[in-house]
């Protein structure tokens, strides 16, 4: 069965408003297990289904989308982001705040969304790779991108070592090299992602 979200898991406006404060404080407390920092201006938020139905509600509601097709616009954008098992989904944020740090890192980290490594308690690796829908989007020679989308994708026996601690996140682009282990609670949140 897939996790992909339909039409009918995106409330309406009214529905939504009612539901909101509730929904935003669960999925935000979801968020906080599953973003993780890496050094000083890089950061993975590993998507599932609430986070990416949280995402398409505000977007909704922000841009006053009433109409399915616009719905189902969002859902073919986004569903990307939700990972089937045996993989893992994250958009990648480049959190720069002035025009003189976007100058400076946006062309020192060309080719970042190919640089993260998962590190399983195995020894054994998953290298992520950019997202097909976003990657020609996203990709240029130059510069790159301040967001990106990536997915990890796990063998069988990965999906098992991902359960044996460590799990460490390694970048390795050349510019930017950060190794940090990942928390109890944000392997244990992976882990539901990866589990059929």
């Amino acid at each position: 069965m897939s996790r992909k979200l339909m039409l009918d898991d995106i409330a309406d406006l009214r529905a939504y408003e009612r539901e909101r404060a509730e929904f935003r404080t669960r999925v935000i407390e979801i968020k906080r297990r599953r973003r993780v920092s890496v050094g000083t201006v890089v950061t993975l938020m590993f998507e599932n289904r609430d986070t990416v139905r949280l995402q398409i509600q505000e977007m909704a509601r922000v841009e006053k989308i009433l109409t399915d097709e616009g719905i189902q616009t969002e859902l073919d954008i986004y569903n990307a982001l939700i990972p089937e098992p045996g993989q893992l989904c994250a958009t990648l944020f480049i959190e720069l705040t002035s025009d003189d740090q976007m100058r400076e890192w946006l062309t020192r980290l060309v080719g970042i969304e190919r640089s993260f490594v998962l590190r399983l308690g195995d020894g054994s690796e998953v290298r992520c790779k950019p997202e097909a829908q976003h990657e020609s989007q996203l990709t240029r020679e130059s510069v790159t991108a301040a967001v990106h989308y990536v997915t990890f994708d796990f063998s069988p026996d990965q999906v098992a070592a991902a359960g044996k601690a460590p799990v460490v996140l390694v970048c390795d682009h050349p510019s930017y090299l950060e190794v940090v282990r990942l928390s109890g609670e944000t392997v244990a949140e992976l882990l539901s992602d990866l589990s059929a």
